[in-house]
Protein backbone atom coordinates (compact mmCIF):
# COMPACT_ATOMS: atom_id res chain seq x y z
CA UNK A 1 0.00 0.00 0.00
CA UNK A 2 1.32 3.45 -1.17
CA UNK A 3 2.03 5.75 1.50
CA UNK A 4 -0.84 8.69 1.37
CA UNK A 5 0.84 10.48 4.97
CA UNK A 6 1.43 14.59 5.44
CA UNK A 7 5.28 15.05 5.20
CA UNK A 8 6.45 16.42 8.48
CA UNK A 9 5.20 19.84 8.95
CA UNK A 10 8.27 22.45 9.11
CA UNK A 11 9.51 23.28 12.70
CA UNK A 12 12.17 25.13 12.14
CA UNK A 13 15.50 24.83 10.83
CA UNK A 14 17.86 22.17 12.66
CA UNK A 15 20.33 23.95 15.04
CA UNK A 16 22.69 21.81 12.37
CA UNK A 17 22.29 23.98 10.07
CA UNK A 18 23.89 26.83 11.87
CA UNK A 19 26.65 24.33 13.28
CA UNK A 20 27.64 23.76 9.77
CA UNK A 21 27.24 27.06 8.22
CA UNK A 22 29.88 28.04 11.39
CA UNK A 23 31.94 25.29 10.87
CA UNK A 24 32.24 26.25 7.19
CA UNK A 25 32.76 29.68 8.34
CA UNK A 26 35.78 28.57 10.29
CA UNK A 27 37.56 26.47 7.80
CA UNK A 28 36.21 27.20 3.89
CA UNK A 29 37.85 24.15 2.51
CA UNK A 30 36.95 20.98 0.70
CA UNK A 31 38.77 19.09 3.02
CA UNK A 32 36.52 19.92 5.91
CA UNK A 33 33.47 20.21 3.44
CA UNK A 34 33.76 16.28 1.85
CA UNK A 35 34.34 15.40 5.97
CA UNK A 36 30.98 17.11 6.62
CA UNK A 37 28.82 15.70 3.70
CA UNK A 38 26.68 14.15 5.69
CA UNK A 39 25.61 17.47 7.70
CA UNK A 40 25.60 19.39 4.00
CA UNK A 41 22.84 16.84 2.94
CA UNK A 42 20.95 17.14 6.15
CA UNK A 43 21.23 20.36 7.59
CA UNK A 44 21.56 22.47 4.53
CA UNK A 45 20.35 20.52 1.43
CA UNK A 46 17.31 18.74 3.04
CA UNK A 47 16.24 21.68 5.67
CA UNK A 48 16.46 24.16 2.37
CA UNK A 49 13.87 21.68 0.64
CA UNK A 50 11.11 21.37 3.64
CA UNK A 51 11.77 24.74 4.14
CA UNK A 52 10.37 25.70 0.54
CA UNK A 53 7.81 23.65 0.50
CA UNK A 54 6.59 25.11 3.50
CA UNK A 55 6.89 28.58 2.11
CA UNK A 56 5.15 27.73 -1.22
CA UNK A 57 2.16 26.23 0.31
CA UNK A 58 1.43 29.73 1.87
CA UNK A 59 2.67 31.94 -1.66
CA UNK A 60 0.33 29.88 -3.10
CA UNK A 61 -2.52 32.14 -1.50
CA UNK A 62 -0.59 35.41 -2.70
CA UNK A 63 -0.51 34.83 -5.75
CA UNK A 64 -0.36 31.46 -7.71
CA UNK A 65 2.16 32.89 -10.11
CA UNK A 66 4.55 32.70 -7.53
CA UNK A 67 7.53 29.78 -8.36
CA UNK A 68 8.73 27.62 -4.87
CA UNK A 69 10.96 25.04 -6.28
CA UNK A 70 12.53 22.92 -3.80
CA UNK A 71 15.77 22.52 -5.51
CA UNK A 72 19.49 23.28 -5.59
CA UNK A 73 19.37 26.26 -8.35
CA UNK A 74 15.56 26.45 -8.25
CA UNK A 75 14.30 28.95 -5.15
CA UNK A 76 17.82 27.14 -3.28
CA UNK A 77 20.66 28.83 -4.12
CA UNK A 78 24.14 26.40 -4.68
CA UNK A 79 26.93 26.66 -2.23
CA UNK A 80 29.55 26.24 -4.44
CA UNK A 81 31.28 29.83 -5.36
CA UNK A 82 31.80 30.98 -8.62
CA UNK A 83 35.24 32.00 -7.79
CA UNK A 84 36.92 32.61 -11.58
CA UNK A 85 36.59 36.75 -11.55
CA UNK A 86 36.60 37.31 -7.60
CA UNK A 87 39.65 37.81 -5.21
CA UNK A 88 38.06 35.63 -2.78
CA UNK A 89 39.44 31.86 -4.00
CA UNK A 90 37.47 30.40 -0.52
CA UNK A 91 35.28 27.53 -2.68
CA UNK A 92 31.99 27.86 -0.90
CA UNK A 93 29.20 30.13 0.65
CA UNK A 94 29.23 30.09 4.28
CA UNK A 95 24.79 31.02 4.32
CA UNK A 96 22.06 29.45 2.98
CA UNK A 97 20.33 31.93 0.42
CA UNK A 98 16.71 31.70 -1.10
CA UNK A 99 14.42 33.55 -3.98
CA UNK A 100 10.69 33.20 -4.59
CA UNK A 101 9.61 34.93 -7.97
CA UNK A 102 6.38 35.03 -10.07
CA UNK A 103 6.64 33.83 -13.29
CA UNK A 104 9.24 33.80 -15.74
CA UNK A 105 12.84 33.86 -15.25
CA UNK A 106 14.51 33.61 -11.76
CA UNK A 107 15.81 37.27 -12.01
CA UNK A 108 12.92 38.54 -14.55
CA UNK A 109 12.37 41.48 -12.01
CA UNK A 110 12.05 41.43 -8.41
CA UNK A 111 11.88 38.39 -6.21
CA UNK A 112 11.03 37.69 -2.34
CA UNK A 113 14.38 36.64 -0.77
CA UNK A 114 15.70 35.24 2.45
CA UNK A 115 19.32 34.22 3.95
CA UNK A 116 20.26 32.27 6.82
CA UNK A 117 23.73 32.66 7.58
CA UNK A 118 26.14 32.79 10.65
CA UNK A 119 25.54 36.60 11.54
CA UNK A 120 21.78 36.95 11.36
CA UNK A 121 18.87 36.04 9.13
CA UNK A 122 17.34 38.18 6.14
CA UNK A 123 14.11 38.64 4.50
CA UNK A 124 14.22 40.88 2.17
CA UNK A 125 12.05 41.99 -1.15
CA UNK A 126 12.90 43.43 -4.14
CA UNK A 127 15.53 43.29 -6.74
CA UNK A 128 19.06 43.92 -7.87
CA UNK A 129 20.07 45.46 -11.33
CA UNK A 130 21.09 43.56 -13.97
CA UNK A 131 21.68 46.51 -17.19
CA UNK A 132 18.87 45.22 -19.19
CA UNK A 133 16.94 45.55 -16.45
CA UNK A 134 18.21 48.97 -14.77
CA UNK A 135 17.20 50.73 -18.14
CA UNK A 136 13.88 49.56 -17.47
CA UNK A 137 13.65 50.53 -14.09
CA UNK A 138 15.01 53.82 -14.78
CA UNK A 139 12.27 54.29 -17.52
CA UNK A 140 9.77 53.53 -15.19
CA UNK A 141 11.07 55.64 -12.01
CA UNK A 142 10.70 58.60 -14.69
CA UNK A 143 7.66 58.04 -16.15
CA UNK A 144 4.73 60.31 -14.49
CA UNK A 145 2.30 57.62 -13.77
CA UNK A 146 4.78 55.10 -12.70
CA UNK A 147 7.18 57.14 -10.88
CA UNK A 148 4.16 58.74 -8.82
CA UNK A 149 2.92 54.76 -7.88
CA UNK A 150 6.19 54.43 -6.82
CA UNK A 151 6.61 57.47 -4.56
CA UNK A 152 3.34 56.90 -2.86
CA UNK A 153 4.31 53.25 -2.25
CA UNK A 154 7.87 54.32 -1.07
CA UNK A 155 5.80 56.96 1.59
CA UNK A 156 3.47 53.55 2.35
CA UNK A 157 6.67 51.64 3.48
CA UNK A 158 8.87 54.28 4.98
CA UNK A 159 5.59 54.82 7.28
CA UNK A 160 5.58 51.67 8.36
CA UNK A 161 9.54 51.26 9.27
CA UNK A 162 10.78 50.26 6.36
CA UNK A 163 13.94 51.37 4.86
CA UNK A 164 14.37 51.62 0.86
CA UNK A 165 17.57 50.53 -0.39
CA UNK A 166 19.58 49.93 -3.19
CA UNK A 167 21.45 53.59 -3.69
CA UNK A 168 24.60 53.30 -5.98
CA UNK A 169 25.42 56.45 -8.06
CA UNK A 170 26.14 59.81 -7.36
CA UNK A 171 24.09 61.78 -10.30
CA UNK A 172 20.96 61.36 -11.86
CA UNK A 173 21.77 59.60 -15.23
CA UNK A 174 22.07 61.45 -18.44
CA UNK A 175 18.93 62.38 -20.01
CA UNK A 176 16.53 61.79 -16.90
CA UNK A 177 15.13 64.35 -15.07
CA UNK A 178 15.63 65.12 -11.28
CA UNK A 179 12.73 66.77 -10.51
CA UNK A 180 10.42 63.87 -10.83
CA UNK A 181 8.31 62.89 -7.79
CA UNK A 182 10.35 59.04 -7.44
CA UNK A 183 13.39 60.79 -8.90
CA UNK A 184 15.41 60.24 -5.72
CA UNK A 185 15.72 56.30 -7.07
CA UNK A 186 17.01 56.91 -10.24
CA UNK A 187 20.55 57.05 -7.91
CA UNK A 188 19.50 53.25 -7.19
CA UNK A 189 21.09 50.42 -9.13
CA UNK A 190 18.17 48.31 -7.60
CA UNK A 191 15.76 48.49 -4.81
CA UNK A 192 14.65 46.64 -1.75
CA UNK A 193 13.82 46.24 1.56
CA UNK A 194 15.48 44.28 3.85
CA UNK A 195 14.64 43.15 7.52
CA UNK A 196 17.02 41.60 9.82
CA UNK A 197 17.16 38.96 12.82
CA UNK A 198 19.14 36.86 15.01
CA UNK A 199 20.66 33.85 13.14
CA UNK A 200 19.28 31.75 15.70
CA UNK A 201 15.46 32.97 14.41
CA UNK A 202 15.95 30.75 12.14
CA UNK A 203 15.51 27.90 13.95
CA UNK A 204 12.17 28.54 15.46
CA UNK A 205 8.96 27.32 14.62
CA UNK A 206 7.77 30.80 13.64
CA UNK A 207 10.19 31.70 11.35
CA UNK A 208 8.01 30.72 7.83
CA UNK A 209 5.18 33.17 9.56
CA UNK A 210 7.94 35.61 9.86
CA UNK A 211 8.58 35.94 6.08
CA UNK A 212 5.42 35.47 5.20
CA UNK A 213 4.78 38.91 7.56
CA UNK A 214 7.57 40.67 6.37
CA UNK A 215 6.56 39.88 2.21
CA UNK A 216 3.18 40.69 2.99
CA UNK A 217 4.22 43.92 4.39
CA UNK A 218 6.74 44.78 1.32
CA UNK A 219 4.46 42.86 -1.53
CA UNK A 220 3.68 46.70 -2.87
CA UNK A 221 7.13 47.59 -3.83
CA UNK A 222 7.27 43.59 -5.43
CA UNK A 223 4.00 44.51 -6.94
CA UNK A 224 5.55 47.94 -8.50
CA UNK A 225 8.66 46.18 -9.95
CA UNK A 226 6.68 43.23 -11.17
CA UNK A 227 3.76 45.43 -13.08
CA UNK A 228 6.74 48.05 -14.49
CA UNK A 229 10.20 46.21 -14.87
CA UNK A 230 9.67 42.78 -15.14
CA UNK A 231 10.68 41.33 -19.02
Amino acid sequence: MANTSAPPKFSGFPSGTLRFLRGLRRDNSKQWFDAHRADYDAFYVEAAKAFVVAVGAKLAKLSPEFVADPRINGSIFRINKDVRFSKDKRPYKDHLDFSFWEGGKKASSSALFFRVSPDGIYIGTGHHSCPEMLKRFREAVADPASGKELAAVARKLRKAGHKLEGEHYKRTPRGFADDGPAAEFLLHQGLYVVAEDAAEAACSPEIVDLCLQQWRETMPLHRWLTKHVRA
